[in-house]
């Protein structure tokens, strides 16, 4: 898996990327991040990417000539998808990242400011994708959470692939509680089913704990598996 993104800061997406899981995934070539700055293609002298709106209002728009550019400089493969991190995009979710964990690259394109210029989106046509419906201020960071999250999903990035298949939501359920030593906690103690050594019975456990969570804290996927399932 490749990604490329497009930053006016690479140092917040490579400082990420030099800690825990993604930095063993690089290390071993599981993965691969690179990072293009729109600001090194821009033809202003000052090295501007961002100007005021037309028709007034408030911030700055930023221009499509260095993004267009920036975005025509990198390298694409035949397995390439390109997203567009906005908060006008469709929701980030489990089934979304299973999809683009079948890309071989993904292309990120993080904004600022106001926002986009909008010929860079027809020009450029991304997948928009969005954490929710609120703004932060820039794209670093959904796209940093999209990287983990898909990375999780290729195969030689977690110890094991299972990791990643019990993760809340891949099943359509809340994951279920986890405990390890010690047996007993300031007078809490591990389930006594986690203990006997029976696999049929710890899943039967772990299924039921999934549900009752789910239900209590996420009805609405509760349903949803309930009509599924059965």
């Amino acid at each position: 898996m490749r990604f490329d993104v497009m930053t006016l800061f690479p140092e917040m997406i490579e400082a990420y990327c030099g800690f825990s899981i993604l930095k063993r995934a690089v290390e071993a070539g599981v993965i691969s991040v690179n990072t293009v700055n729109p600001r090194d293609y821009t033809l202003n002298k000052h090295k501007k990417v961002d100007d005021t709106p037309y028709g007034g209002g408030a911030g700055m728009v930023l221009m499509p000539q260095p993004y267009v550019d920036a975005y025509e400089s990198i390298e694409k493969c035949e397995n390439s998808v390109t997203v567009m991190l906005s908060p006008q995009g469709e929701q980030l979710t489990d089934g979304v990242v299973n999809e683009l964990a079948n890309y071989s690259q993904i292309v990120l394109m993080c904004g600022h400011y106001e926002g986009f210029d909008e010929r860079i989106r027809e020009i450029i046509k991304p997948r928009e994708i969005s954490l929710g419906d609120f703004v932060l201020t820039g794209g670093e960071l959904p796209a940093l959470c999209l990287m983990d999250a898909v990375s999780r999903k290729v195969e030689g990035t977690l110890g094991k692939i299972e990791s990643a298949d019990e993760d809340s939501f891949s099943n359509g359920l809340i994951e279920y509680p986890h405990y390890t030593k010690p047996r007993e906690f300031r007078g809490l103690e591990v389930p006594e089913v986690l203990l006997n050594g029976n696999h049929k019975d710890i899943a039967e456990f772990r299924l039921q704990k999934s549900l009752e969570r789910t239900k209590a804290k996420r009805p609405d996927l509760y349903e949803k598996y309930m009509k599924e399932n059965g």
